[in-house]
């Protein structure tokens, strides 16, 4: 059955972005313990693209797979994770990228932020998945938590749309975005 990926995000009401968002069946990889443990021999590189021993991984839905499987330690060791072994992967940035995002408003009006990943599955930014600000006031990089201490990097493009959504509802000294309730501000920790 061929993949058929979802719609654009513009087109997407609050209601079906929050059922994207929670369409996607994960497997309970915090519920597996692996004895085994050795190395993948993957790598994705600071673009998003995976590759395996060297050679670029060209089909989709084996990186959709192999992305659901994704953990991240607290050393920052990425891992592909299965019920039987558990393998180190390289990652040489953050191992989602973000290619667009678009706003909502609940049903009190108050924004929910929506992002799509290079896997097309959708994430809303708020407490279960929050926005990280690395980098400097010249070169920012902005991270959100996708799951299991996983991140996406915030491309370029959409790194633009979040500063020109956040220059419309906060003063530039105090530049912010809020969504799900929780406040983002979108600088560089100083």
């Amino acid at each position: 059955m061929p993949y058929v990926p979802p719609p654009e995000l513009a087109a997407l009401s609050l209601a079906e972005l929050a059922a994207e968002a929670a369409a996607r069946r994960l497997p309970p990889l915090d519920q597996w313990t692996p004895e085994r443990t050795g190395d993948s021999e993957m790598r994705i590189a600071a673009d998003g693209t995976w590759f395996h021993q060297g050679g670029r991984i060209t089909r989709p839905a084996m990186v959709r797979a192999f992305s659901g499987l994704l953990t991240r330690d607290g050393a920052g060791q990425h891992w592909l994770v299965t019920p039987f072994e558990r393998l180190a992967i390289a990652v040489d940035d953050a191992a989602f990228i973000a290619t667009d995002m678009e706003v909502r408003q609940d049903e009190q009006g108050r924004p929910v932020i929506a992002f799509r990943l290079n896997t097309d599955e959708i994430v809303l930014l708020g407490p279960d998945n929050p926005l990280r600000v690395a980098g400097s006031a010249d070169l920012p990089a902005f991270y959100l938590a996708v799951r299991h201490g996983v991140e996406a990097r915030l491309n370029r493009s959409t790194y633009g749309q979040l500063i020109d959504h956040a220059l419309t509802v906060s003063p530039v000294e105090a530049l912010a975005v809020e969504s799900m309730g929780r406040r983002f501000a979108l600088a560089p920790a100083a």
